[in-house]
């Protein structure tokens, strides 16, 4: 399937290298509002850069990778459907669940897929925590915990100020990893109860090039609250650009026969854990495809695949929505006092072993 990528920044060379393991796809160009970036990029990876009119009307190409900052996600994809491409956004899907809803909507009109990332529920630590739950290993699943705290990111990013910007915020940026894995392992929300806090208004970046540069705060850059799932369970979660450290696991899910620890949901890979009343933690990491290494393309080469033998895709547009319904809830939660109930619902993404082929997506 030809792709097409909108956006050349800090993100897309991971996903570039990534579709190599995929033959499914194969990229004709990218581009940027930036050519010079548009540029630099193509010929790092021996790629080919055009305008962005351009690469939307390229009839090779099928399928637009949108990698743009989340302000332009829902913009972006509009203007890949109106040239008749299907559209695979980068994380997340929106920064308002209206938008993203219009985003959905406009692609059911045309008969057109829309993909989101992330993607790396579909890892082999993660499929392996779904397999766990789903043959019962850990009874009936009754809560868990799901954390995510740092002092933030302009010690590191190259140009952090859209983390701090509308649509940035730690919910925003890191929630899609937790919630969304969430949704694969126990199924969607039913309610959402939050609260948030802004710690400073100003922040100083300490990474090249932009260093000792002030960036103005317009989000919450601390989110707490508590997910009930249409299962019943009920996960703590803390997403935060404020903590100078902490011990917590990134995610652990509890039932009535065991406690269950999921690796990082920012990675494919890594530890898989059951504890059952009265044993030690055991390891129960098994060699599942896509554990090994960094596959941000693996939703992209299934969306693809799904295209093209007309079955569903995983990292869907309807799952992408019911995840930013849910984040948006956290503040509107805080806002309000109240409990938010869902609008949106959708169905867990089938196991990723139903379409491997010799081990590999098929």
């Amino acid at each position: 399937m030809g792709v097409g990528i909108i956006g050349c920044g800090n993100i897309s060379g991971a996903y570039i290298k990534a579709s190599r393991s995929f033959p499914v796809l194969d990229i004709r160009a990218v581009a940027d509002l930036r050519p010079e970036v548009a540029a630099a990029r193509a010929a790092e990876h021996g790629l080919v850069a055009k305008p962005i009119g351009a690469l939307l009307s390229d009839p090779s190409i099928d399928l637009v990778i949108n990698l743009t900052i989340p302000r332009a996600h829902v913009e972006v994809g509009l203007r890949a459907l109106a040239a008749g491409k299907h559209v695979y956004s980068e994380k997340p899907l929106g920064i308002a669940f209206a938008e993203g809803k219009r985003l959905i909507d406009a692609a059911a009109a045309a008969g057109l897929r829309v993909g989101s990332a992330p993607d790396t529920f579909l890892g082999g630590a993660h499929q392996t925590a779904r397999q766990l739950i789903d043959k019962g290993a850990i009874g009936q699943p009754i809560g868990g915990t799901a954390f995510f705290m740092c002092p933030g990111h302009e010690s590191w990013h190259p140009d952090p100020a859209f983390y701090y910007d509308f649509g940035g915020g730690p919910m925003l940026d890191m929630g899609p990893y937790y919630i969304t894995d969430l949704v694969n392992l126990l199924g969607p929300v039913a309610r959402v109860s939050g609260m948030t806090s802004m710690a400073r208004r100003e922040r100083t970046i300490t990474s090249a090039p932009r260093k000792e540069q002030v960036m103005p705060v317009h989000v919450p850059t601390h989110v707490s609250g508590s997910l009930r799932f249409a299962n019943g369970a009920i996960v703590q979660i803390a997403m935060s650009f404020d903590v100078a450290g902490h011990n917590h696991l990134p995610l652990e899910i509890y039932g009535t026969e065991a406690s269950l620890i999921v690796p990082d949901p920012n990675n494919f890979g890594g530890e898989v854990k059951l504890k059952r009343p009265g044993s030690d933690w055991e390891d129960e990491t098994v060699a599942l495809p896509y554990a090994d290494g960094n596959y941000r393309s693996l939703g992209v080469a299934d969306m693809a695949h799904g295209i093209l033998a007309d079955r569903p895709h995983r990292a869907s547009g309807a799952l992408a929505l019911h995840v930013l319904e849910v984040m948006e809830a956290f503040d509107k939660s805080s806002r309000t006092g109240q409990v938010v109930e869902m609008t949106t619902t959708v169905e867990r993404p089938a196991p990723i072993a139903q379409s491997l082929v010799n081990g590999r997506i098929g």
